[in-house]
């Protein structure tokens, strides 16, 4: 996974375009929406399209769960990667691509991580 999350491209999508991604904020959603994520939001542009805006929404208690199971601590970087990792297949697949909230499931969290940090924690049976 690439470490620049804040201006990156992405794609090609499956209409062959790759899309400029830009950061904008990282916010609790309980102080804008009543719900217990962490929001982030970036603003993509499709090659010759107009930009429009998305917003990852990630749950808190997977985050929290993730990084306790590896001993580290939840970060606003962390958040941001998880993100933007999630934007780029959601650009790749085309999938939520109509949507400008998205809510990660924990499943969806804990494989992000996995991605992130190459450590695999076991869930137990």
């Amino acid at each position: 996974m690439s470490d620049q999350s804040r201006l990156f491209q992405a794609g090609p999508d499956p209409f062959g375009r790759t899309w400029n991604v830009q950061f904008r904020w990282l916010q609790t959603g309980i102080s804008i929406r009543h719900a217990d994520t962490v929001d982030v939001k970036f603003f993509v542009t499709p090659d010759g399209g107009e930009p429009e805006e998305k917003v990852i929404a990630l749950p808190h208690h997977a985050l929290l769960s993730a990084t306790s199971k590896r001993g580290s601590k939840l970060s606003d970087p962390y958040c941001l990667r998880m993100a933007a990792a999630h934007l780029r297949r959601m650009i790749e697949t085309s999938q939520d691509m109509e949507k400008t909230l998205v809510t990660l499931t924990p499943e969806d969290v804990m494989a992000y991580d996995q991605q992130s940090t190459g450590v695999t924690v076991r869930q137990p049976a």
